[in-house]
């Protein structure tokens, strides 16, 4: 026997860009041009050009933003600089802040 009515699914869902957070370097008079460029390139996947840049405006400025990114990969990406610079000795900071 056949009942008659029918049953709608709602099938949509809404996806949510996550959210941005910068990754903030910030200057310090000990660690060297070269090994901020070296992160740069490395671990931020800047082109040397865009790294020197970054890396100039850090030392003219005291900070510089060098990327937006979701917060789990801003947060790795931070993690293994510090963690690099720490190996090295130098006392390189970063910070990461919501956009």
């Amino acid at each position: 026997m056949a009942t008659g009515s029918q049953t709608k699914e709602k099938t949509g869902s809404r996806i949510k860009e996550p959210r941005q957070y910068n990754v903030i370097m910030l200057n310090d008079d000990f660690t060297t041009m070269d090994f901020v460029v070296s992160i740069l390139v490395d671990i931020f996947h800047k082109d040397p050009v865009s790294a020197e840049a970054i890396m100039l405006g850090v030392h003219k400025s005291g900070q510089a933003v060098v990327g937006k990114y979701p917060y789990d990969i801003a947060v790795t990406r931070v993690n293994n600089a510090l963690a690099r610079a720490k190996k090295e000795g130098f006392p390189f900071r970063m910070t990461v802040e919501e956009a």
